[in-house]
């Protein structure tokens, strides 16, 4: 704002200059006679008047304007309204996804009290969306949390004799060596699965990104977790205030507090993680996203501490 309040008192004042100064002809004949001392000194003194006056009146509009206040539909002597910035500060729920700007939103609670407000780090909270990425993660989130203990025996390891069951030649019959094979019933499993870990590798900066871009869809930050009774119905009557939700996942910053716990393990649409268990999958699963004030900060953190190679 403050490089177009210069500007424009610079082209007021330039034109205010301009209007002192003589024309080119002007100036021709006094560059000619100035030898002779005829038109110079009329000269300089109408240009230092003209520059004397706009000094003058910039230097007034300075101070006119550097003692309003900056507030738009002000009285008589208030910034122009025009060169005022129209742009909300909270940000609001339209918001466009992806500017890598800092976010500054309502703090609240369960009981929908004004906690203040907190700004949130553009480049952990505000991150363009990439579904290539976030189908990454995923994949590698669930290939690693798989078991992996399938497990099918081989010729070696099923139960059975190992004699040939009839001779090779002259019974009509097809030739076998072997009662344990895959034809027969109880025999081996032909290229079975056996124990096996399904992960593989994902960089580290891939799955950091993964995080900040779920991280960037629908958040509330509430002042913190805590809970007055373990009853369950209060989880409920805080769940049904909130609008168009269908499962909400809570994060808190350190342990999860029993209260909390007791009162929504019955509830299949409510979960409580840590914020160090917070992850992409997790949030996926949820369309609301309730973080406390420590949580907050220690995602950031987590995100901000640079990558162990």
């Amino acid at each position: 704002m403050a490089a177009f309040i210069s500007k424009r008192m610079l082209r007021s004042f330039r034109a205010l200059h301009s209007v002192g100064r003589p024309s080119s002809n002007g100036a021709k004949f006094a560059a000619s006679h100035r030898s002779h001392g005829t038109c110079s000194s009329l000269y300089g003194e109408g240009l230092f008047s003209a520059e004397r006056s706009g000094f003058l009146l910039a230097r007034s509009m300075i101070r006119r304007f550097s003692t309003t206040i900056l507030t738009p539909g002000a009285d008589e002597g208030a910034f122009p309204s025009e060169l005022l910035s129209t742009k909300p500060v909270v940000a609001t729920p339209d918001r466009t996804i992806g500017l890598c700007q800092d976010l500054l939103i309502p703090v609240t609670n369960f009981h929908n009290e004004d906690k203040g407000f907190m700004v949130l780090a553009g480049d952990v909270f505000d991150v363009p969306i990439r579904k290539d990425i976030i189908h990454r993660v995923v994949r590698w989130q669930l290939a690693k949390r798989q078991q992996g203990t399938h497990s099918t025996k081989t010729i070696s390891e099923v139960s059975g004799t190992g004699r040939k069951p009839w001779k090779q030649k002259g019974t009509g019959r097809a030739r076998h060596g072997s009662l344990r094979g895959p034809q027969f019933r109880g025999g081996e499993t032909k290229h079975g699965p056996k124990p096996r870990s399904h992960a593989f590798k994902l960089n580290k900066k891939v799955r950091r990104l993964g995080l900040k871009i779920a991280l960037s869809a629908r958040l509330l930050v509430f002042d913190d977790l805590a809970v007055p009774m373990h009853k369950t119905k209060n989880i409920v009557s805080y769940y049904n205030q909130m609008e168009s939700t269908k499962k909400v996942l809570l994060v808190d910053g350190g342990p999860i507090d029993e209260k909390l716990k007791l009162a929504t393990q019955n509830l299949h649409y409510v979960n409580v993680l840590p914020a160090i268990g917070l992850n992409v999958y997790s949030i996926l699963l949820h369309d609301t996203l309730v973080m406390s004030r420590d949580a907050v900060n220690s995602i950031v953190q987590r995100m901000h501490t640079p990558i162990n190679r």
